[in-house]
């Protein structure tokens, strides 16, 4: 699972950086994983330049490996056995990764909520391959939907936001505001994720207190900030002068990590660049690794926050460059559709986020030391100041979730 969760991983930081820019001071939450199985189920139904642009910008040509796909028939023996029989290519291997990992994801158990849901939405008309949907259902779960986005545009774009709607138990709504889907749609990939969990150490309200928190080095807003004292993963990157925090939810499945900048001597909250400019894979992987942490008593202090983010991709994408999908004349959906005109209108994501005292709501340089310091007793963790932050799947060390929070 681990080039799967690799390219998720690299897939996240390019979206970040790309999504960041002229973003200072602004807050940002997105899903890779959400988006990354959206693009997969699109990549299904591709071919030729136009599956193999998806998998240069979302899917990563790891992904390929043997040695992975043997790993996940291992795992699932039947279902993946009769899946090799149909695909090949680098089509099987890609699917046959998401569809396993999908498969884990909606076995948390009790202590999770995680709704991970995918649509298509095509203009009536266009014939879908039957091979197609079958295993767009199968693999993805997604049932694609005909609307009428020529002559019935409103209608369809309400259709559209209900369904949103009801897959995030009514956290995101209107998902497209009037105006965003013209009657020129012919396909339309919603993808949504829902998130709800408890804290393995739940926060006591009656210790959530009013604190200043750091917009930047000269203004300051006070904000609702939890407090709770316990035994946690906590690490140090000397490099940056940064800490790392790892909060479990409950049975430690999965985890929220925190990376927060050094508190400047001058007042300045400049680290969070330091943090983004040497944020590779390599190096996220290394700062959050168990080996790397060391558990310890630590004051934890956390801001409540509600984070909402709504991106149309089709720009960021195609700069990511997955270009000819949006292109009718070069676009070749041709095993999605016989239909020899069929490009993608939006790419949609939105992403809602509430972290408090309970737990989360959420609906969407390679060699750097970390040392082991001479530690007081007590380690302080104050998240006064913008932090950068990821949920992770802990058995794949998928990111589920990563945002940056300037302002709660």
């Amino acid at each position: 699972m681990a080039t799967i969760s690799r390219s998720i991983t690299e897939f996240c930081l390019d979206l970040y950086n790309k999504l960041n820019k002229n973003a200072e001071d602004t807050n940002i939450v997105f899903s890779p994983m959400s988006i990354t199985v959206a693009l997969a189920l699109v990549h299904l139904g591709a071919r030729n330049n136009t599956a193999a642009q998806i998998e240069k910008v979302s899917i990563n040509e790891t992904c390929s490996d043997a040695s992975m796909l043997l790993a996940v028939l291992e795992m699932f023996d039947m279902l993946e056995r009769h899946m090799c029989k149909v695909f090949v290519g680098n089509k099987h291997y890609v699917n046959t990764a998401f569809q396993a990992l999908l498969l884990q994801l909606q076995n948390l158990g009790e202590s999770y909520v995680l709704t991970l849901a995918n649509n298509l939405f095509i203009q009536q008309g266009f014939e879908l391959r039957q091979q197609f949907l079958m295993f767009a259902k199968e693999l993805y779960g997604a049932m694609l939907q005909t609307v009428d986005f020529q002559h019935a545009t409103e209608d369809a774009r309400i259709r559209i936001n209900t369904w949103v709607e009801n897959e995030t138990q009514g956290k995101i709504k209107e998902l497209f505001p009037p105006g965003m889907i013209d009657a020129n749609a012919l396909l339309v990939l919603v993808n949504v994720i829902y998130f709800k969990a408890s804290w393995e150490y739940k926060f006591e309200e009656q210790k959530t207190v009013q604190r200043d928190f750091k917009l930047n080095q000269n203004e300051k807003k006070p904000v609702q900030m939890m407090y709770q004292k316990g035994l946690f993963k906590l690490g140090y990157i000397e490099e940056i002068s940064a800490q790392i925090l790892e909060l479990p939810y409950a049975q430690q499945s999965l985890s929220m990590v925190i990376l927060l900048p050094g508190d400047m001597a001058d007042g300045s909250t400049s680290g969070l660049e330091q943090i983004e400019s040497t944020m590779t894979y390599e190096n996220l992987i290394l700062w959050a690794s168990s080996e790397h942490m060391f558990e310890t008593t630590v004051e934890v202090y956390l801001p409540r926050f509600k984070l909402e983010g709504t991106f149309n991709l089709n720009d960021v994408l195609q700069e990511m460059g997955m270009t000819d999908i949006f292109i009718e004349s070069k676009a070749d959906l041709s095993a999605m559709s016989f239909a020899k005109y069929l490009v993608l209108s939006n790419v949609v994501h939105k992403t809602y986020v509430e972290v408090n005292e309970e737990g989360t709501v959420a609906a969407a340089g390679t060699g750097a030391v970390i040392v082991r310091r001479s530690l007081p007793l007590t380690e302080v963790f104050m998240a006064n100041r913008p932090f950068i932050f990821f949920i992770r799947h802990n058995p794949t060390n998928t990111i589920l979730f990563f945002g940056k929070l300037c302002s709660p």
